[in-house]
């Protein structure tokens, strides 16, 4: 089922038949990371890794209602930060025979040295970021540059920090990556053939005017101001259990079960609530509309910090203090 439903969801939520409490039944663990990069083998990190992490019955952080004020989570609404005609984080994927090259980076102090699988025929992301995104189909690695220029032949970046997509292993502690919170950008893309598989399984990647001078795992990296009213970098949100899904089309019902299973990752500075996507011709600007009529106000911060198992694993566990779906 497609088309705008907008007016159904807007009135279910003024009737109050989208739950203001976060008491209803869980969205379910769903079938698991097994979607892998278009063009390759590659799943996008292992199964227990954080960005795979169900908080759909994580306990809601204590700083909740601070860092929502911080991003007027009242008045605002959820931005899809991507859709048509050309607007959207690109990615390429490249085989194990790609020319690798050096960069000069702004950063080069928090950087990986590479090489990278960067040329001419990568695509550069448009605005003011310069994001270029590498997945090698053949070792499964993620390459990843913020600023990207090729200069000619004498490619510069700001930064740029290269992932085995096998891995759990984080960045070192305090560095950053191509996103202001240390984290990989690809992994928290939503993705238009993830929606047409029916199965968004990961945190997604959205943004926050102001953040504080701190980060929560997994991410390694602040960005932030001295006003700690706002969130850190790392925080999680997740769209509350009770929020109904009546009147959505089949294809925004997907992306927003994501979200009430894996939530949203704070990972860079930006518009309020603004969350990212790929660019790809198959965004359609009715689903756009429908994800614009979410208010923020039906996200809530969660604590994940029970799920850690290692000081510089992305890897989570179930347990006490870390209740599963």
């Amino acid at each position: 089922m497609r088309g705008i439903r907008i007016a159904v969801a807007l009135a279910l939520l003024s009737a109050g038949l989208m739950g203001p409490a976060d008491a209803a039944p869980g969205p379910g663990p769903g079938p698991g990371p097994d979607i892998p990069v278009p063009g390759t083998t590659c799943e996008v990190f292992p199964a227990d890794n954080a960005w795979h992490l169900n908080v759909s019955r994580m306990p809601v952080h204590r700083r909740n209602d601070v860092w929502k004020k911080a991003m007027h989570a009242g008045t605002t609404d959820l931005h899809p930060d991507f859709g048509p005609p050309s607007y959207g984080i690109p990615y390429d994927v490249v085989g194990g025979g790609h020319a690798k090259v050096a960069i000069d980076f702004t950063y080069a102090s928090e950087s990986d040295p590479g090489p990278y699988p960067f040329g001419p025929d990568i695509t550069i992301e448009g605005g003011s970021d310069h994001h270029a995104l590498m997945v090698d189909r053949d070792d499964c690695m993620l390459y990843e540059l913020y600023a990207a220029r090729w200069n000619g032949g004498n490619p510069k970046a700001g930064s740029g920090a290269i992932f085995d997509l096998g891995s759990n292993e984080l960045r070192p502690h305090g560095w950053t990556s191509a996103d202001a919170a240390g984290l990989p950008i690809f992994a928290g893309l939503v993705r238009w053939d993830e929606v047409v598989a029916g199965e968004v399984d990961h945190a997604i990647r959205f943004t926050a005017a102001c953040s504080s001078r701190s980060f929560l795992w997994p991410a390694r990296h602040q960005a932030g101001s001295s006003d700690d009213r706002c969130p850190p970098m790392g925080a999680r949100f997740r769209l509350k259990r009770g929020f109904s899904l009546a009147g959505f089309s089949d294809d925004a019902k997907t992306i927003l079960r994501g979200m009430k299973r894996y939530g949203l990752v704070l990972a860079d500075n930006g518009s309020d609530w603004y969350f990212q996507g790929t660019l790809d011709a198959g965004w359609k600007n009715p689903l756009l509309d429908e994800l614009k009529s979410i208010p923020a106000g039906a996200f809530v911060a969660v604590d994940i910090s029970g799920c850690k198992v290692a000081p510089n694993s992305g890897a989570f566990a179930y347990g006490p203090d870390c209740p599963a779906p």
